[in-house]
């Protein structure tokens, strides 16, 4: 195996072109989480990775390839719970839908929280990742579960709420939570995250949920 000079005198071991753009990826979403995108440079990229900036480039054309990137790997996660909340759509099992995304978000964050860190810090600094994230991915994701919230109003299983603001709400309440937990500790909620997905989907549904009719007294049944 020949080794490659990043031009610091070190040398690092090569790897298979897709190994590498892994590896790349790797320390570029760490140091983005650490040091924001305006403090991290290639340099420092290729640096931490061990590799010449040129590698950098030959796998990532320009820095917007490389976010997208960060994108992708951030998709290809949600891949295995999609398809349990795809499952629970179909059978129209509404409780699943909602816990099945709650705690697959509050999972995500308590393995890895590198990617709230990248969002936080692209918003803070108003960089195009913010809004590539939204374009990319949430917006799609809201509409995905709004539609499902207006079938099941259309089902007269939900009252007549307001879809995106409803989904809006139910997220906004486990993300709270995550980074809540993430950045300061338990607190005064200390649950565990099935726990925490069945809290926020009760009462979320307690706002929701169609009432059953109410007999009138003397009415026949």
């Amino acid at each position: 195996m020949r080794a490659i000079n990043n031009g610091n005198g070190k040398h690092a071991p090569r790897m298979r072109g897709e190994n590498r753009r892994e590896q790349i990826l790797d320390v570029a979403i760490r140091l983005f989480s650490q040091k924001g995108f305006r403090g991290t440079t290639t340099k420092e990229i290729a640096l931490a990775a061990g590799v010449n900036e040129a590698i950098i480039f030959r796998h990532f054309t320009t820095k917007r390839d490389l976010y997208s990137a960060i994108l992708d790997r951030k998709a290809s996660s949600t891949v295995a719970v999609e398809t349990q909340v795809e499952k629970a759509m179909a059978s129209k099992d509404d409780r699943a839908v909602f816990e099945h995304i709650a705690k697959h978000i509050l999972d995500q964050h308590d393995q890895d929280d590198s990617f709230m860190r990248l969002i936080c810090y692209s918003a803070l600094e108003g960089h195009e990742l913010a809004e590539m994230f939204h374009h990319r991915q949430l917006t799609r994701y809201y509409q995905y579960l709004a539609d499902y919230i207006k079938g099941r109003v259309a089902d007269g299983m939900f009252r007549r709420v307001d879809a995106l603001t409803t989904v809006r709400v139910f997220v906004g309440m486990v993300l709270y939570h995550a980074q809540m937990k993430r950045f300061y500790g338990t607190g005064l909620l200390n649950i565990s995250n099935n726990a925490a997905a069945k809290r926020f989907t009760d009462i979320c549904f307690n706002g929701i949920l169609a009432q059953a009719p109410t007999l009138k007294t003397g009415s026949r049944s």
